[in-house]
């Protein structure tokens, strides 16, 4: 006897109705999380912006490559950022800071940029797997209307082996899916949280 497959396999297990219903729905996107494709400097940085077209500074490119990543602690972030810092007067941190910021923005949106695009790419692999599920359990449907002395059995186990196969690959992806889907948030947070650190050195 074999096990059917739950109807809600079959959908993409990250979609949550109550919060899609308060934003617009992206066919593409099957996270709980906010789809925020880009994250603006205006809802991070109180502090004056960089001036539009301006060149940034050498030195706070260098110094956003280095406090950027994610695997950079808090702590080394302050101690890195405050070593910059100190080598400016204070009418130029604020804009050298600001700049520091723009630059870390501008990297994290890139990842997070590739990250969401990764993850849409990803939802459509998931839901095609999902039809060719639902396909092969219809096929075993049919299979198992004809007596078991007529049946086609090479086929019969076919299909349900692959059905289980599939299955399992698609509930792998999914728990992978749903730590994915974390990652532009966390890389949210991080751009936050050096901003906040940079502004506590104007």
């Amino acid at each position: 006897m074999r096990a059917l497959i739950p109807l809600a396999l079959l959908a993409p297990l990250c979609f949550a109705a109550p919060a899609l219903a308060q934003q617009e729905i992206d066919p593409d996107w099957p996270c709980i999380q906010r789809k925020v494709p880009e994250l603006s400097i205006g809802q991070m940085w109180s502090a004056a912006l960089p001036q539009d077209g301006a060149e940034p500074d050498r030195a706070a490119i260098d110094l956003a490559a280095r406090i950027t990543p994610r695997r950079v602690s808090d702590d080394e972030v302050r101690d890195i950022a405050s070593a910059y810092a100190a080598t400016l007067t204070p009418e130029e941190r604020p804009e050298r800071l600001a700049e520091v910021f723009a630059s870390v923005l501008d990297r994290i949106n890139t990842e997070r940029a590739q990250v969401i695009s990764g993850i849409s790419r990803y939802s459509h692999r998931q839901i095609e797997m999902a039809d060719r599920i639902a396909a092969r359990e219809a096929s075993l449907a049919e299979l198992e209307k004809v007596p078991e002395d007529q049946r086609d059995m090479d086929r019969f186990e076919e299909e349900a082996d692959g059905v289980k196969w599939d299955t399992r690959v698609y509930r792998d992806r999914q728990q992978s899916l749903t730590y994915v889907c974390e990652t532009p948030v966390l890389l949210e947070q991080r751009a936050f949280s050096i901003a906040r650190l940079l502004q506590g050195m104007i």
